[in-house]
This record gives C-alpha cells, sequence and structure tokens, in this order.
C-alpha cells in the first residue's frame, strides 16, 4: 500500500501504474456517470482527487459515500499537470472502511477555530489542523536535533515535585488523601505524612533546578517536557499543561546563553522552512499574511541586545502614548514588547539585566546589587519568547536571596549543595515550545496548537 507523500514525491515513477491507498473521505462529488473522491491519508496536506466510473461494480453504492468515511481505493496513477492537482488516481475498486453518518461534524464548509476545540478529537482531519500538528511534530524533533548535535544530555526532570522552582505559589497539588476528610495532625493542619509521598507534592512548573544538578556533571544538558501552571488565566497566551524546552549549560554566563538560544531559534526556524514548505505557505496564505518573510528575514536577522534600564529609556523616548506607562524597575508590557520588536528595532531583541525585585532568586545578582543576569528574547509578532539567565553561583548570594524571597531553604538545600560541591558559573533558559509554535505558524491562541488543552474549566477529552 502507498501512501499520499510517497505518490507525491514520486509520481513519476508511479504514472500509469496500479496503486493502492487507504485514507478518509473529504468531498465526494457524484454525478451520473462517473464522481470525484477527494480523500486524505495523514501523511501529507495534500488531498488525493479519485476518479471513479459507473463501470465500477459497486458504483451506486460509492456515490454513497459520506465525508468523513474511510476508504481503500486501488487504481491507475495518473499525471495531470495542466490541472491544479499534479495527479490523480483512476479508481478499479472502492472499498468502503468505515461508515460516517450525516452528523459528522467536520462538513466541507470554514470551521470557526471555536467550534473546532469542541470537537478537538476531529479537529486534525482539517487543513488547518492538520498543517499545525504536522508543525509540532517536526519542530519538536528539530529542537532535540540542535541539542543533540551540539552534544547536549536530554535529561528528564520529574513531573511530580516538592519545590516550587519559580516561586510562583501557582502550583496544582497532586494528592492521595480523601478530599472529603482529610486526615489532620495535633494542629489542626493536614496531615502530609499521610499522603502517597509522606509530604506535599505538586505538578512540576520547570525542570530547571533539576536540570541545573545534571548540568553539574554532563556540562550541557536540556530536558524537553511538560509543565504546569495553577493559574486563572484565560489569555490567548496561557494554558494550564504546556511544554517547556529548558537547557543548562555548566562554566557558561550570560553572553553564552543568549548564543545558544540564538543559534537554537534561528536552527528551528530553518529547519521548518526547509521541511514543510507546504505547510508554511498554507499558514502564509490563511493564517497570518507575511509568515515566510518573517521567518526568513529572522533566520538572517542580527539579535539586537540591551538592557531593561535603557529599553524602558527607549520606550520613554518614543514619545509614544501607551497604555501601560513604561516604568524603571517594572516589567514590559505586550505593547511595550511590540513597540521594541516591531517598530524600534524592527528585530528580535534580548534584553538583559532585569531588576532584581521582579525576577527569581536563583539569578545572579549583578554588581550593582540592583539588576540580575537574566534575559529575555522578545521577537516581532509574538513577544517573549524566551526567558534565562545566568545562575547564582556563589553561595552566600544565593542563601542570602532565598532569605530575602521567604524560599524555604530547608527543602531545597540539595540545590544549594550544588553551590556548596564544585559548583561553578552555569546558565540556561526557557521556552514554551506552544509559544515556538504559534511564531512558526502565526495562528494566535495557544489552544489550537496543543493537541487537547487544558485552560482554567476546560478538560475535556
Amino acid at each position: 500500500m502507498q501512501t499520499v507523500k510517497e505518490l507525491a514525491i514520486k509520481k513519476e515513477s508511479y504514472d500509469q501504474k496500479q496503486v493502492k491507498l487507504a485514507g478518509w473521505v473529504r468531498t465526494n462529488r457524484a454525478q451520473k456517470e462517473f464522481g470525484f473522491l477527494n480523500m486524505n491519508d495523514g501523511t501529507t496536506l495534500m488531498n488525493l482527487q479519485v476518479v471513479y466510473e459507473e463501470a465500477l461494480e459497486n458504483f451506486k453504492d460509492v456515490q454513497k459515500i459520506r465525508v468523513g468515511s474511510s476508504i481503500e481505493v486501488v487504481g491507475t496513477l495518473v499525471l495531470t499537470p495542466n490541472m491544479k492537482q499534479p495527479f490523480e488516481v483512476k479508481a478499479t475498486s472502492v472499498v468502503l472502511l468505515g461508515d460516517s453518518p450525516e452528523d459528522f461534524p467536520i462538513q466541507p464548509k470554514r470551521h470557526t477555530r471555536e467550534f473546532l476545540r469542541e470537537v478537538a478529537h476531529l479537529r486534525p482531519r482539517t487543513n488547518l489542523f492538520n498543517a499545525v500538528f504536522r508543525l509540532r511534530s517536526v519542530a519538536a524533533f528539530s529542537i532535540h536535533k540542535f541539542f543533540q548535535e551540539q552534544g547536549f544530555v536530554y535529561v528528564h526532570t520529574p513531573l511530580i515535585t516538592a519545590n516550587d522552582g519559580e516561586g510562583a505559589g501557582q502550583m496544582f497539588q497532586v494528592t492521595t488523601l480523601p478530599l472529603e476528610k482529610t486526615p489532620k495532625d495535633e494542629e489542626g493542619n493536614i496531615d502530609y505524612k499521610k499522603d502517597f509521598f509522606a509530604r506535599r507534592t505538586n505538578l512540576t512548573v520547570t525542570g530547571q533546578l533539576e536540570a541545573e544538578a545534571y548540568a553539574l556533571a554532563f556540562r550541557n544538558v536540556y530536558t524537553f517536557g511538560p509543565t504546569f501552571r495553577a493559574e486563572n488565566s484565560n489569555t490567548q497566551r496561557h494554558a494550564s499543561e504546556f511544554w517547556m524546552i529548558e537547557p543548562e549549560m555548566a562554566f557558561c554566563d550570560l553572553e553564552g546563553n543568549m548564543a545558544v538560544a540564538e543559534q537554537m531559534v534561528k536552527y528551528v526556524v530553518k529547519d521548518v522552512l526547509n521541511q514543510m514548505p507546504e505547510e508554511i505557505d498554507f499558514f502564509d496564505q490563511f493564517v497570518e499574511k507575511g509568515l515566510r518573510q518573517k521567518l526568513e528575514k529572522l533566520v538572517d536577522s542580527k539579535f539586537y541586545r540591551i538592557t531593561h534600564k535603557d529599553a524602558i529609556q527607549v520606550l520613554i523616548d518614543s514619545k509614544k502614548k501607551f497604555e501601560n506607562k513604561p516604568e524603571f524597575g517594572q516589567d514590559l508590557a505586550t505593547e511595550h514588547e511590540k513597540y521594541l520588536t516591531e517598530e524600534h528595532f524592527k528585530s528580535p531583541v534580548f534584553v538583559t539585566d532585569w531588576p532584581k525585585d521582579i525576577k527569581a532568586f536563583y539569578m545572579r545578582l549583578n554588581d550593582d546589587n540592583q539588576t540580575v543576569a537574566a534575559v529575555d528574547l522578545l521577537v516581532p509578532g509574538s513577544g517573549e519568547l524566551i526567558g534565562g539567565s545566568q545562575r547564582e553561583e556563589r553561595l552566600d548570594y544565593l542563601i542570602k536571596r532565598m532569605d530575602e524571597m521567604g524560599v524555604p531553604k530547608e527543602e531545597l538545600d540539595w540545590y544549594v549543595d550544588l553551590r556548596r560541591y564544585g559548583g561553578c558559573v552555569h546558565a540556561g533558559y526557557g521556552m514554551g515550545f506552544e509559544r515556538l509554535l504559534m511564531y512558526l505558524s502565526g495562528v494566535e491562541n495557544i489552544r489550537d496548537v496543543i493537541p487537547f488543552p487544558r485552560t482554567p474549566k476546560h478538560a475535556e477529552f
């Protein structure tokens, strides 16, 4: 049995030869003496046109095959260079494998993305989501290729953890205690000693802390897996479950960190452009006009570097009326990121040296005692894509910072050990995989780049 992708690549060698395929019906245009079945077998965005004629012994049954049905086709491949499609198959046999009733939700018309989220188990059968989730597969493998070619070790960090790497406090708790009658200790608090792990545990928000431990043994490592945030946010850019890429590098400072981040982003974008020309053209035509040009420009562009202080000054000097007034010591709003990348630099930009009061405890304190060696990568069209830092390798500085921020040292004593025993300068960053996919496809909503999205009040499928 052949596939549509195989036939598309080797169509000349299959000309006038018998082929056998299986797939799902997208349309069936039945006429009196012949008909056209459009089928897709999932191997490519391209649909295959199957021509069937009344000479078929089951011609009348084939005329009645409905959208969504699975079929097996045997026939002769015919090149059609002057037609819309490069080839078609003249059927000698069409067999219905699995019927699809009239109420099949994905009919040959334009559906809203909101509706398609309600049938997330069927939406991969549309052109958009066929392209999106093929992109997800290719981009994921591309990330692994980049780090493996650079000699990084892939580390599987735990999904169940007792620490909060971000200090956000917005974590999903993991427990086997009966919620209707939780055991209490003598002081009236929940007795976690009776829980499965004999302590309070959560779903991880980051694999960074554990990755640091492995970086201080293997030098360069990366994680790539799911992370969780119990944040009641209903924006287009936030989900409760999402995937993160987190490299950690020993003997690496902030400059080296930015260099790897820039190389990785350019590598993945270039790889996707090379491997997925049809899908990128589809996104360019139907999702974001100018997408291909945006991606090609990124590969060839220089990533600028600017300190947070200077970035705020640029925003103030622009005299532009922002809804959120840019202020020293404060975070950047989306509109600020948009101005810096799309109007001022017209390019991706690394914003470095952030105020320590708005960053995590593990980031290295700069000599000014006001800022930390942190970095965000902002890209045109998407804003923040990557966040990272040089980690605080000095034991006394780390302990002081944990005390200042109320981070419990007892639970993270193992993390502090990394500074006690052979610590060194090291750095790393995190990139939300779905943010990258949104940038690569032009799709604006994170719910449309995750197969089965998990968001507040939504955990279907």
